[in-house]
């Protein structure tokens, strides 16, 4: 056995397809499939289809299902083909999140694929992305100020489900028609949102990760530039906003907690005010509980870095109308301490200067052998060794 690929507590159950590997998108960890009766709780699974769209099914026929299995399913015509993505208690709580009643007419599961409806399945997928851009066209044609965004076809091919975006209301009964008489299937329109169009598109955000509306997040909730405000993000539109042209969502993400942080802070629109001048809050840095002030609103003068406890203790004593000296106590310190002066290098520069005198006199100058008031002075010593040298050449010749 691999124990590369084994997640602890979730593996120790073949039979409820806990060993299986599951990387659809918007899976939901299931962190009760080790337990022998979760998986008994309910007959209500869960189906995912194509990108985002899931529902939930009851399997009447009480089938041997496993997460990865892929069904047909009950549809209206026909039936669909989806993989089982979620099986047991968790499901009745997806349901209850997803505001589906369980004791509402519900669809019922079939059977397993078997290989004639895969066959059907993948030709209906190969139609999608021709039909969705020739119903782009007809939409154009007809005058109507849509986005057809996507398509999906019914696992039998007997119905397709045309997803648009639009900023007004639609009329959109003629282009119906046009598309049943094109395409010779059922169709069905719907209406969504730009987030949404962007998770079933999918696609890698600035992050580097997948967009969380295509990999998790099911609830869009409303994203405000007040969220960027209260993390001290600059209000850049080309940075705040996403693929889908909105505010980012994970701009939602941290929020709360600066929210909460800024409460140990003063408030941004007390100045403080010294002897020497009043200041402006410039930036707050909450992680480092520091802010920072300066001498001017509109541009950075003078430019001092406290805590949040200076600040809330300079304010309390404006307050009593006192104004301390400066705004930072450690600056007090420094102007107050007298000024030591130290040599940087920590040696004497003119610790070689004795060393040079020394070697000057110790070198003997041989220039005044040589030269004194211009005259040449011959080497005494090299003109010995040549005569003696030429002495001894005179005697062996004799």
């Amino acid at each position: 056995m691999d124990f590369k690929y084994i997640v602890p507590g979730c593996c120790r159950m073949n039979k409820t397809g806990c060993s299986k590997k599951q990387d659809s998108k918007l899976n939901t960890y299931d962190w009760l499939c080790d337990l022998p009766d979760a998986q008994q709780a309910t007959k209500f699974v869960e189906v995912q289809f194509k990108n985002t769209r899931k529902g939930y099914f009851l399997n009447s026929n009480d089938l041997s299902l496993e997460k990865g299995d892929i069904v047909a399913v009950e549809s209206s015509p026909g039936h669909d083909i989806g993989t089982v993505t979620l099986m047991g208690k968790l499901v009745l709580l997806q349901m209850k999140k997803n505001r589906v009643r369980p004791d509402a007419e519900v669809k019922r599961v079939y059977r397993k694929a078997k290989p004639n409806d895969l066959e059907k399945y993948e030709e209906s997928k190969a139609k999608e992305h021709n039909t969705m851009i020739r119903s782009r066209q007809i939409a154009k044609d007809l005058g109507l100020q849509m986005k057809i965004g996507d398509v999906e076809y019914q696992g039998d091919g007997n119905k397709a489900i045309f997803y648009y975006i639009a900023d007004d209301r639609v009329d959109f009964r003629q282009l119906i028609k046009v598309l049943a008489e094109t395409f010779k299937v059922r169709i069905e329109m719907k209406q969504i949102g730009a987030r949404q169009e962007a998770g079933r598109i999918g696609g890698i955000g600035p992050c580097g990760r997948e967009l969380c509306c295509s990999g998790w997040m099911t609830n869009f909730v409303s994203v405000s530039t007040g969220a960027a405000r209260f993390q001290d993000i600059s209000l850049n539109p080309q940075k705040l906003a996403g693929q889908c042209a909105k505010l980012k969502c994970c701009l939602n993400y941290e929020v709360d907690a600066y929210v909460e942080a800024q409460k140990k802070f003063p408030s941004r629109e007390i100045p403080l005010e010294t002897k020497d001048a009043t200041f402006y809050h410039f930036k707050t840095d909450v992680f480092k509980n520091q802010m920072s002030y300066s001498t001017d609103k509109n541009f950075v003068a003078n430019l001092t870095t406290i805590s949040s406890e200076r600040a809330f203790e300079v304010i309390n004593m404006n307050k009593r109308g006192e104004k301390p000296r400066f705004l930072n106590p450690e600056e007090n310190e420094k102007k107050s301490a007298p000024k030591e002066y130290q040599d940087i290098l920590g040696e004497s520069v003119t610790r070689f200067d004795n060393l040079k005198k020394k070697k000057k006199h110790n070198r003997p100058n041989n220039n005044n052998n040589h030269h004194r008031n211009g005259e040449h002075r011959p080497n005494l010593r090299f003109d010995a060794n040549n005569r003696q040298r030429n002495n001894n050449h005179d005697n062996n010749n004799a």
